[in-house]
């Protein structure tokens, strides 16, 4: 979903290889101000995050957030503290209706900036077994492998 106008922060890459991505949503997120701070220092890692459903709202857990040195001396923060994400009400509904009756799973894919507001790209996602990222990785290197060939015949 980043456009044209939008910076990236941060890309899941681990989550295109773990899983089947079905449906992409834009959310909003939470944040207090060390955050924000941190995240416009690139200091974020997405690699075990994911977005858990509760009581009708988003929340995403597991993203790691690495505070700057020049944090307030008395504020001691939490770096993987659980974040509120903002969707639309429908939204909310699609989502749970495929988590709860398909069995799918909601992943944080990227973090960017859009018009100097963060958001959060989550994946509607089934999850790969063994012989998927095999076959994914297989036809990644023939893919490769194709753009060798053809260059060199040129």
């Amino acid at each position: 979903m980043p456009s044209a106008d939008t910076a990236t922060i941060i890309v899941n890459r681990k989550a295109r290889h773990d899983y089947f991505i079905e449906d992409r949503f834009e959310a909003g997120i939470a944040l207090e101000g060390w955050e924000v701070k941190s995240l416009r220092a690139g200091r974020v890692q997405l690699v075990d995050s994911y977005v858990m459903l509760k009581n009708g709202e988003a929340w995403m857990h597991g993203a790691l957030i690495t505070p700057l040195p020049t944090v307030s001396t008395h504020y001691v923060p939490d770096q993987q503290r659980t974040r509120k994400l903002l969707l639309h009400r429908n939204e909310l509904s699609k989502l749970i209706g495929a988590v709860e009756r398909r069995g799918y799973t909601l992943i944080a894919l990227s973090l960017y900036w859009k018009r100097g507001k963060c958001k959060v790209e989550i994946g509607l996602a089934k999850g790969k077994q063994s012989h998927d990222k095999r076959a994914s990785e297989r036809d990644r290197d023939w893919q490769r492998e194709r753009g060798r060939l053809l260059k060199s015949n040129r």
